[in-house]
């Protein structure tokens, strides 16, 4: 975004109960699953929800074993479907299975071999974005509504709001001015619940106990709108209510609608596609070059042939905030990071099952350890380059 005057952005999240984000964790729970015992697998899983059902369907190939059944009924179960009377729940659901081994057509081009470098998993365009609105160098309107879903996920674990059941979203309008977040114009939260809770004492707690221990002080004011269950009732969540599809929140999982996207997403993908490995190394790229003080805002494009190891295109945009010219930053980036997709898998240590965690409140911004995009390690190095 490069607006002036004053405008409105808004984001969105959704809790680990939601069904497209069931199918993230899910992917991701058998992508982890399988890394684990063969770092080398080659796992491209997707997962449907429904009432009673979970579908997993794909292409892997591992020297690994996944027992499916446990891993989805796991998984389902620590998110909170355990009672069947949410109408969908991890020991009644029915687990169907549907995968292949991955193509020897695409295993031609992406593995090592004797004289052949790792070549990128597909074609394909990755977008890393970081800007100064908060202190993990983020756009502020997806981390406010991020930290809204965690901690209406964690009052319901902690059974301080033991009415909450798993399924909810949040959304946050924030104003601008120019470049700068000055305000939260509007909440929206969508809580499931069960049958017993007033309404008036829902929106209550939610504003008292969540809204009000996330939305900074100075940012709410008395004209801030807030939105609760506004149908008035939210029973009837989860799979139950509505399918599921793994990769149906990339815009929740990356930068909340600002700056662009490829169009790939990451749940059930090892770090050998680029969708995953090349975004999480844009935002590496990106986040030091913003940390380093060269651009306020920066969006970073880099885009991959199938069985090509290095990028056929770079491309930056610092929206008029960089302090040196776009052409200097690229360069930069060719002499600082090497995009090939064995040394991106590398610089990140990828090949670790660290990605059911990444499934929910978002891939980026994040300060657990197994976040290694978001390290800030090059950015001295960058400046002094810069000669800033």
């Amino acid at each position: 975004m490069s607006k002036e005057g004053k405008y409105f952005f808004t984001s969105e999240s959704v809790t680990e109960g939601h069904p497209d984000k069931i199918c993230d964790q899910v992917s991701d729970a058998i992508l982890d699953d399988l890394i684990k015992q063969d770092s080398n697998s080659r796992v491209a899983c997707e997962t449907l929800v429904t009432t009673g059902l979970v579908l997993i369907a794909g292409e892997i190939t591992s020297e690994g074993y996944c027992e499916f059944q446990k891993v989805v009924r796991d998984t389902v179960k620590q998110i909170g479907y355990t009672n069947a009377e949410y109408g969908f729940d991890y020991k009644t659901c029915c687990v169907v299975s549907s995968i292949h081994e991955q193509s020897p057509d695409i295993a031609i081009g992406v593995n090592e071999t004797g004289d052949r470098e790792q070549g990128a998993g597909d074609q394909g365009l990755m977008f890393g974005y970081a800007c100064r609105e908060t202190e993990e160098l983020m756009p502020i309107p997806i981390m406010l509504a991020h930290k809204l879903v965690r901690r209406l996920s964690q009052v319901r674990k902690e059974k301080t709001l033991n009415y909450l059941r798993p399924d909810g979203k949040s959304q946050v309008t924030v104003e601008y001015e120019g470049h700068k977040p000055r305000r939260v114009d509007a909440i929206v939260i969508a809580a499931q619940h069960n049958n017993e809770v007033k309404m008036s004492d829902l929106r209550e707690d939610i504003k008292d106990i969540v809204i009000k221990e996330i939305i900074p002080p100075e940012m709410y004011d008395k004209n801030t709108k807030v939105y609760i269950n506004e149908t008035g009732r939210f029973e009837r969540g989860g799979p139950f209510a509505d399918s599921g599809v793994t990769g149906r929140k990339i815009i929740v999982d990356t930068y909340g609608g600002v700056g662009s996207h490829g169009g790939g997403c990451f749940s059930g993908k090892d770090p050998s596609k680029v969708d995953r490995s090349g975004s999480y190394m844009a935002r590496y790229v990106a986040k030091n070059l913003v940390a380093a003080g060269i651009a306020d805002k920066l969006e970073v494009q880099i885009a991959y042939a199938i069985g090509v190891p290095h990028p056929v295109s770079i491309m930056v945009d610092s929206f008029g905030t960089s302090k040196i010219s776009e052409d200097r930053i690229k360069k930069m980036i060719r002499e600082h990071f090497n995009l090939s997709p064995k040394e991106m898998i590398q610089t990140l240590n990828l090949l670790r099952p660290i990605y059911k965690e990444t499934a929910c409140f978002g891939h980026f911004g994040r300060a657990e350890k197994e976040f290694t995009w978001e390290r800030l390690d090059i950015d001295e190095a960058l400046r002094k380059d810069a000669g800033l």
